[in-house]
C-alpha cells in the first residue's frame, strides 16, 4: 500500500543499459576487428569501466560492427548466455566476433592483446582476482600458457564450449558481489 504522500503511480526501478560502441570506420580497422576499449565505456553487466582493468577486458562485436565491452570473461560469459537482457533489441545470432584478453601477454601500454574467445583457454578456480576482486575466468591463447598458469596459481583449465551457465552462476553469486544477476 502506498502512503499518503507518495506518487499514485510509481515507476519501476530501471537499470540503465551501457549502450554498444558504435564502429567507427575513421578507425581504420575492420569492423570485426578487437579494438581498444575506449576510456569512458561501461560494461552492460556491472557497470564497471572495462579500460580500468585491461589485463582483464573483453568485448563483443556485432555484425554492423558495433562494439560491447566487458570488465572481464565472466562478465562476457554473463551477457552471451542473456544478450537482449543486457543489450534490448540485440540477439547473440548479431554477434560476429568475440574477445578476451590473454592473461598470460600483459598489456604493453599501447595495445590490449586480444585472443579470440572462441578459441581461448580460461581457468576456473586459480588464486586470481578478477575486477570484482572474486572468482574470475583468467583467459589465454594458447593451453600451455593456461596449464603453466594453473600450475602455479591453482584452478583447471577449460575450453570455452565447457563454461556452461552452472558455473557461470556459481562465479557470479560468489565473492560477496553482484553482477546484477
Amino acid at each position: 500500500m502506498l502512503s499518503p504522500e507518495a506518487p499514485a503511480s510509481l515507476e519501476p526501478d530501471v537499470c540503465i543499459v551501457a549502450p554498444p560502441t558504435p564502429y567507427d570506420p575513421a578507425s581504420g580497422l575492420p569492423p570485426t576487428a578487437a579494438r581498444a576499449v575506449p576510456p569512458d565505456v561501461r560494461c552492460p553487466v556491472c557497470g564497471m569501466f572495462p579500460a580500468r582493468s585491461p589485463q582483464w577486458a573483453a568485448q563483443i562485436i556485432f555484425s554492423n560492427g558495433d562494439a560491447q565491452y566487458f570488465d572481464s570473461p565472466l562478465s562476457l560469459f554473463m551477457y552471451l548466455q542473456d544478450v537482449a537482457r543486457y543489450s534490448p533489441g540485440r540477439s547473440s545470432g548479431q554477434i560476429a566476433a568475440h574477445y578476451v584478453t590473454d592473461a598470460s601477454a600483459p598489456p604493453d601500454g599501447k595495445r590490449t592483446p586480444w585472443v579470440d574467445a572462441l578459441s581461448a583457454y580460461y581457468v576456473h578456480g586459480s588464486s586470481a582476482k578478477g575486477p570484482m576482486r572474486a572468482g574470475n575466468l583468467p583467459a589465454f591463447a594458447t593451453r600451455a600458457a593456461a596449464d603453466a598458469f594453473a600450475e602455479r596459481r591453482g584452478g583447471v583449465v577449460l575450453a570455452f564450449g565447457a563454461i556452461d551457465a552452472a558455473l557461470v552462476a556459481e562465479l557470479a553469486s560468489g565473492g560477496g558481489h553482484s553482477h546484477h544477476q
